[in-house]
Formats: structure tokens, C-alpha cells, sequence
């Protein structure tokens, strides 16, 4: 049994404003670096083998988290928001009205204007699981809310055209086993990070 867990990254300026980030690549801000030093991985994934996206804000997580020697691969990359990176679901919703609704309503197919849908996201994604799984290693991949929601959607069957079969956290840690091809199937989801103990 080979498991595979992911994190999502600490908070940048453009998260605590809620815009959409995509392929943009702003640094931690001072607040999400803060907030990752006072946490832990979970001991549960001690000695796992960790990867990271190749945005900044993810190769920072995993230093901020003791994982300094994270493996980048591009297939944890963010997905791809366009056109519309840097604004607002709120103001895109104003702008667009009755379009945005109709698109968002194709769930997996979902596209940004110029950008990725998350059917493409779980195409590029479904082949790391695979290498995963034949390595047979247990492997923590420090990424992005779009790549761990396409994972929920690999493992479920959630076609994204409603609501989450589960609520995930997102300072938390999401584990799914993989079978011998590298299919997902959820194992433990909303693990939270733990304290740091003082002095470590």
C-alpha cells in the first residue's frame, strides 16, 4: 500500500485578499510565514518523501516545515487561472454575471478564460500518482488548492459541478491511498498540523 498526502501551501498576500493566483508566483507573506513557524508536520509523515510545486510559495512551505530538500515537479503546479489571475471571484461574478455561473455549472470543465480546467489539472496530476504508487514509496506533495481539489475528485468521483463530498481545511493535511495504477481513494483528510514545540 502506497499512500500519498498533500498540503497546501502557507498564505500569501494575494490569498489574504482572496484573489486568484494561479501561475502567478508572489512569496509568502509575513503573516504566512509566522504561521508555519509555529506548526509541525504531522508524525505521521515522518520520512515520507516530499514533494513541492515549483511556485515560490510552496518551495517556502516545505523549507518553513523542515523540508529543505523537497523534489520540485512541475505537475503540482497551481492551476492555470489565466486571464483572471490577480482578480476576485467577487468582482469577476459582478463583471460576468449569468457567463461565469454557466461555466463554473460544467464542473470539471470548468475553463478561466486562457487558462486550465480541473479535468486538465487531474490529466497532468494522474500520471505522478501512477510514478507514486510504482515507486511504492509514501510521498507528501506541498502544493496548491486546485491540485488537492482534483485529487478529491480523482478519489471520489466528484465531478465538481457541486458542493464537495467533504469540507477540506486548508492548514491541514490530505491523505489518500493509492492502488497498484495510482488511483486514489481518500484515507485521511483535514489532518491538522500540529504545534511546534517550543524551541524546535
Amino acid at each position: 500500500m502506497t499512500r500519498v498526502a498533500f498540503l497546501r501551501h502557507g498564505a500569501t498576500a494575494w490569498n489574504l485578499a482572496a484573489r486568484l493566483q494561479g501561475r502567478a508566483d508572489p512569496p509568502l507573506a509575513p503573516e504566512g510565514e509566522a504561521r508555519l513557524k509555529q506548526r509541525d508536520l504531522p508524525p505521521l509523515l515522518s520520512g515520507w518523501r516530499c514533494l513541492t510545486s515549483p511556485l515560490k510559495r510552496a518551495r517556502q512551505t516545505a523549507v518553513l516545515l523542515g523540508r529543505d530538500g523537497a523534489l520540485v515537479d512541475a505537475r503540482l503546479v497551481e492551476m492555470d487561472w489565466g486571464a483572471w489571475e490577480g482578480e476576485t471571484l467577487v468582482d469577476l461574478r459582478a463583471r460576468l454575471g449569468p457567463a461565469l455561473a454557466t461555466n463554473e455549472a460544467r464542473g470539471l470543465d470548468f475553463r478561466p478564460e486562457g487558462g486550465e480546467s480541473p479535468r486538465q489539472v487531474i490529466a497532468r496530476l494522474a500520471p505522478l500518482l501512477a510514478e507514486i504508487a510504482a515507486t511504492g514509496r509514501d510521498t507528501l506533495g506541498i502544493t496548491h488548492k486546485g491540485v488537492i481539489r482534483a485529487c478529491l475528485a480523482l478519489a471520489t468521483g466528484w465531478t465538481m459541478a457541486g458542493k464537495a463530498p467533504v469540507r477540506l481545511a486548508w492548514e491541514a493535511v490530505h491523505c489518500f491511498v493509492l492502488d497498484a495504477d495510482g488511483r486514489p481513494a481518500p484515507e485521511t483528510l483535514n489532518l491538522p498540523l500540529v504545534e511546534r514545540c517550543a524551541g524546535s
